[in-house]
């Protein structure tokens, strides 16, 4: 999921273009042109990061900076044109986590973005391991949770349904044969058993596939196996 920025700046121009160029990196971004709508805005959507500008109409930065801080742990990236020591002082002592003096190069305040975001997600998940999860094309796999979903739909999967699916997608574009996917799955030699990779993919495309005759997941290679496209 890309992350979502704020940009409160009163210059359009300059507004657009560190949008532009965040959005040349997957981000989601929003502006606004006052203190008073970029608080508003702050409080009420949820932000991955704020780059704020200093000398807004209305509230200034400060304040604005101030008031994020109180309600929100994210991010805070000040900018301003003022390039005395006790304006950066401020601003850090208020919450910014970082203040660029203008005029500076979009890839580098893309950077800091991106390094801050970084730093942030690492802090936050330092004492909760994120789950392990496959995401391919609206299919969702965690394989800590051992749940499924398509397009944000779960579906029930037995457990050797569930193992045969992620042993594939961890494997894309690699064709099995019915003999290889049965004795990574089941653990055994087939011995004439290779019918129940067949029933258990049939399963799997029934709960996964739009078409299951036209199957956009996995695939049958004929005379041969089994592929998970991606």
């Amino acid at each position: 999921m890309a992350k979502h920025i704020l940009i409160i700046e009163d210059e359009t121009a300059i507004a657009e273009l560190e949008k532009d160029y965040l959005e040349l990196s997957d981000f989601e971004v929003e502006t606004a042109a006052d203190g008073e709508s970029g608080l508003e805005k702050a409080m009420s959507m949820d932000f991955d990061l704020v780059i704020l500008d200093l000398m807004l109409p209305g509230i200034d930065g400060f304040e604005v900076c101030r008031r994020i801080r109180e309600a929100k742990n994210i991010p805070i990236l000040m900018v301003s044109a003022r390039k005395d020591d006790i304006d950066k002082i401020r601003g850090l002592g208020l919450g910014a986590d970082d203040y660029m003096t203008k005029p500076f190069s979009p890839s580098e305040l893309v950077a800091r973005v991106k390094a801050h975001m970084a730093r942030y997600e690492r802090l936050v998940g330092a004492g909760q391991p994120a789950n392990d999860v496959i995401e391919i094309r609206g299919l969702k796999i965690d394989k800590t949770a051992r749940r499924v979903f398509i397009d944000g739909t779960e579906k029930n999967f037995t457990t050797k349904e569930f193992d045969l699916l992620t042993f594939l997608a961890e494997h894309p574009n690699h064709v099995y044969s019915k003999e290889e996917l049965f004795r990574e799955i089941w653990d055994m030699d087939s011995i004439g058993d290779i019918a129940t990779v067949t029933v258990h993919i049939k399963k799997i495309r029934e709960k996964i596939e739009y078409d299951t005759s036209n199957p956009q997941y996995i695939e049958t290679i004929w005379g041969v196996g089994y592929r998970f496209r991606i």
